[in-house]
């Protein structure tokens, strides 16, 4: 099996690698092994069912995008610039993905949320931790930006879930069209729901390009 800690890792890459390109209920045991290049044994050692490998997936992909989330989102820029920083690194991402394998591959997030959800309890639980913690932070940035009057919002809860909400349809809709220039609307539409002052959303917009 080789050593065990080289072993579970190439599973979690395999199988974080065909969750984004095909889904999740698609996949089979003896598939990610295959591709992981680990005999079918070193699956039921370090993990119980193909759930659990989805949550210790799920898991290792938060940790990544909640350091990178954490760094933009609580840096030392000004609050809107903050969130711009957030949309154009998401964006900058899909690009990516999509240059690497030709087709836009969305939020992991989003996409097991749509798949799996009504399937299994205890992905759901999970996926709803992560959407909270990223609505938290975003939270964060709007209430500062209230603070400095840049934004009008009623609700800074609310404001925040309609941000991420946003930034998730409109990633889910770069995947559907294979299109990432479907998320250059992102910025424009945050200043919107945050009814943001129009000189600062005139400026700002201006300065990233989209007007």
């Amino acid at each position: 099996m080789g050593r065990t800690s080289d072993a579970r890792q190439k599973i979690l890459t395999a199988a974080q690698t065909l969750i984004e390109l095909r889904g999740y209920s698609a996949l089979g045991v003896a598939e990610i092994c295959k591709t992981a290049g680990v005999p079918k044994g070193s699956f039921y050692y370090f993990f119980e069912s193909k759930e659990s490998l989805a949550l210790a997936v799920i898991d290792e992909h938060w940790a990544v995008q909640q350091r990178d989330w954490v760094r933009v989102l609580r840096g030392d820029a000004e609050p809107l610039q903050r969130l711009r920083q957030l949309f154009e690194e998401t964006e900058a991402a899909q690009r990516a993905g999509q240059a690497t394998c030709g087709t836009v591959s969305g939020c992991m997030f989003g996409n097991l949320t749509l798949e799996m959800s009504n399937q299994t309890e205890a992905i759901r639980e999970r996926l709803q931790q992560i959407f909270d913690a990223q609505v938290d932070m975003v939270e964060d940035v709007i209430s500062a930006a209230q603070e400095r009057e840049d934004v009008s919002v009623v609700d800074t809860r609310a404001a925040a879930r309609s941000v991420v909400a946003q930034l998730e349809g409109q990633v889910l809709f770069a995947k559907l069209y294979n299109d990432t220039s479907q998320l250059e609307a992102l910025w424009r539409n945050c200043l919107f729901l945050l009814g943001a002052r129009p000189s600062d959303a005139e400026a700002i917009a201006v300065d990233a390009g989209r007007i």
